[in-house]
Order: C-alpha cells, then sequence, then structure tokens
C-alpha cells in the first residue's frame, strides 16, 4: 500500500520524457505476450504541452455531446424473409461482444429472421470449432463476433466456398469491406478515432501532465494495433509520460489484473494518475486491487476505456469507482447495422458505409445511462424494411 492521493487531475511531479519515450518506443515493440514493461521515470525538467493540449480539449468537447442526430443510411432494400444468421462470438464473457449479439438479437425480432449465438469461449480452438459448427449449419451468414478471421483460415474458407457471406465486428482493423480476410463489411468505429480520442482525454483532463499505464492484449490483432495506436497518440504530449504498457490476455484478465496493478501500485505511486485499456473490462478486474490499496474510487489514477462501452462499465462510471470515462462503441446499433448489411448482402447490394461517431461518456455526460444509445436508429432501420 502507498500513500493515498488526492483527486486533482494535471498534479504531478514535473520529470524530463522526450528521450524515455523514444527508448520506451523500442522497448514496447517487442513486447511479447502476457510481459509488461515499463520506462525508467526522470523527476526532472519540462512537462505540459499547450497546443496539444487545446486541440485535444477542442477535440473531446465534441466527442462528449450526447444528443447526436442520426446521421446512418435511410435509404436501402426491403427486408427479405426467411434467413438464419449465426453469431460466432470471440467469448460472451467479452461484454462488448455480448452486447452487439444483444442487439442482433434484437434486430432479427423486428426483421423477422432467426439467430444462433455460438460461444467461442476465448481460446484459438473453441473459436475454430465454434466457426466449424456454425459453417455446418449453413446458414444464411455468420457474424465474426469480435475475432481475427485469420485465426480461424479454413472455416472463413470453407463459409466462402459455401457462398456464405461474413460479416466482422471488430474483425480487422477498418471498417467496411474487405478482401483479405474476406469479408462483406466489418462493423466498427474508426479505430484512429477511437484511440485519438482516449488519448486526447489524457492530455485534455490531465492539462498535459500524467503518468499513464496502457493495458492491452498483444495476442488479438486488433487490440494491439489499438494500443499502439493510443502510445503514439500520447507522446505527443511531452508531459504524458507512459510509465508502463501491460499486456494482459483478456481470457486472463480476472486473475491477472488484481496483481498487475497491486504491483504497479507499488511501483510507480502517486505517479500513476491516468490509465488506458483497450477494453473496459480491465478496469473491473483491476477495481480489487485499486479498492485493496485504499485508492479513492473517483481517482487518480483516472482510468478510460478505449471500447467497448458495456453497462458495467458505465455503472463504475456513473458511481466513480475507479473508471472516469469510456470512448464506446454504440453496441446496439451495431447489431442492428449487421442485419442492415446482411439484408443488403442478401439483396445483392453493397455495404452501406455507414461508421457510427465517436464519442466519450462520463458521468457528467451519461446522465446515468448504462449504455451508449444514440437515437433514430431504430426508426430508420424499421423504415428501410419496412417494418
Amino acid at each position: 500500500m502507498h500513500r493515498k492521493r488526492r483527486a486533482v487531475p494535471g498534479i504531478v511531479e514535473a520529470r524530463s520524457v522526450s528521450i524515455a519515450l523514444l527508448a520506451a518506443a523500442a522497448v514496447l515493440a517487442g513486447c511479447q505476450r502476457g510481459s509488461s514493461s515499463g520506462p525508467a521515470v526522470s523527476t526532472t525538467g519540462p512537462s505540459g504541452c499547450p497546443a496539444a493540449q487545446a486541440k485535444a480539449q477542442a477535440a473531446v468537447a465534441r466527442a462528449e455531446q450526447a444528443d447526436v442526430p442520426w446521421n446512418g443510411p435511410t435509404s436501402g432494400p426491403a427486408a427479405v424473409s426467411g434467413k438464419t444468421i449465426v453469431y460466432v462470438a470471440q467469448t460472451m464473457t467479452n461484454p462488448g461482444v455480448a452486447g452487439v449479439a444483444q442487439g442482433v438479437r434484437e434486430a432479427a425480432k423486428v426483421i423477422g429472421w432467426n439467430v444462433r449465438v455460438i460461444d467461442g469461449e476465448g481460446t484459438p480452438a473453441g473459436i475454430q470449432a465454434a466457426l466449424s459448427e456454425a459453417v455446418s449449419l449453413r446458414p444464411s451468414g455468420i457474424v465474426i463476433g469480435g475475432f481475427d478471421p485469420d485465426s480461424t483460415s479454413q472455416q472463413v474458407a470453407r463459409a466462402t466456398a459455401a457462398g456464405i457471406p461474413l460479416i466482422g465486428w471488430h474483425a480487422v482493423d477498418s471498417p467496411g469491406p474487405s478482401m483479405r480476410p474476406r469479408l462483406f463489411t466489418n462493423v466498427t468505429t474508426h479505430v484512429d478515432d477511437v484511440t485519438a480520442i482516449s488519448a486526447q482525454w489524457v492530455i485534455a483532463r490531465s492539462r498535459g501532465n500524467a503518468g499513464v499505464v496502457l493495458f492491452t492484449d498483444a495476442s488479438i490483432p486488433f487490440a494491439k494495433h489499438k494500443s499502439e495506436l493510443i502510445r503514439k497518440r500520447l507522446a505527443v504530449c511531452a508531459g504524458v509520460r507512459l510509465l508502463a504498457y501491460e499486456n494482459i490476455p483478456i481470457e486472463d484478465a480476472s486473475s491477472r489484473t488484481p496483481r498487475e496493478v497491486s504491483s504497479l501500485l507499488s511501483r510507480y505511486g502517486s505517479r500513476w494518475t491516468y490509465s488506458v485499456a483497450i477494453n473496459d473490462l480491465y478496469f473491473a478486474d483491476a477495481a480489487p486491487a485499486f479498492r485493496a490499496a485504499g485508492e479513492e474510487g473517483s481517482g487518480p489514477p483516472f482510468n478510460i476505456g478505449a471500447g467497448d462501452g458495456d453497462p458495467s462499465a458505465f455503472q463504475r462510471i456513473n458511481s466513480e469507482q475507479y473508471q472516469a470515462a469510456t470512448v464506446p462503441e454504440p453496441l446496439s446499433l451495431q447489431g442492428w447495422q449487421i442485419l442492415d448489411e446482411f439484408n443488403r448482402a442478401f439483396s445483392g447490394r453493397p455495404a452501406s458505409g455507414y461508421v457510427a461517431p465517436v464519442h466519450v461518456s462520463t458521468a457528467a455526460t451519461s446522465k446515468g445511462a448504462t449504455s451508449w444509445d444514440p437515437s433514430g436508429y431504430r426508426e430508420a432501420y424499421r423504415k428501410i424494411w419496412g417494418r
């Protein structure tokens, strides 16, 4: 246990960072699965970044706006009938994956289709078996729910050969159609936008002075890419020090995160003022360690999740329990979008091209809500489908 800290953002010891960050980049590039590392931190030197801070504050103010009008599709093919969709989940213990599955189920009831969910249980063998089962069912379409299609290349090839369209959610880095792997489309926000606003939130809230721990899962290419972008975005501010880059596989998060957080608190003490994680669930697992160390739920460290904005994350944010913000995916909306994209595929139409806007949810902006659920999409899709 270390001394308790007052929850005052942006007040930390000044220290030299330019050389340390460059050195850390070389070290972090070589991190292996299940490892963690952190650069040495100086206690002297310049801090802050007025220009980057001003840009960050403007970006965060835009992203925190909650009343955003629907900017997705307003036209498309009417609903086709008699379709069956199989949603293959990376793991249903991942709240983002589970939230999208729920959105798919909800939309299926409206459009009149059947949905089956198969849980890959978070392991390569489990995911491969789940997708094999999905292909053998010969459904109308299959959702790649939160895993890398390249890890199931044989099953993807079988689905493609059978003429079964595949739609991904967080399956590849970018939204939209993909040729390699072959996906009719991939539904996700722009990872560049999510990583940028996550880092900008830290820079803006800390007023350009922060000691940051970054949590990732390097076993998932999408997650690793996201964390590398966050690291680069943080580095634009000289007053932001990356203390540690923690690689904890999601399936090990519940057992490993509390131990790693305890170690980090012992190692960095009051220098650790902010955290960014590629998924909110890390902070659910970190909370017991923070609590045991006597840290106040309202921070510091002030924690932001760069996805996915599940209900438990909102509950922690709203009650100020070891999470201050999230960059949520509109999970239900994306479930509806997946069904609409399948309807376009079945109708011989191209993908819609829609990408949900980036958003930041805090206790002030969520107003007690437990999800980021923009208005207008249900009405828009019902009108498109004729339902």
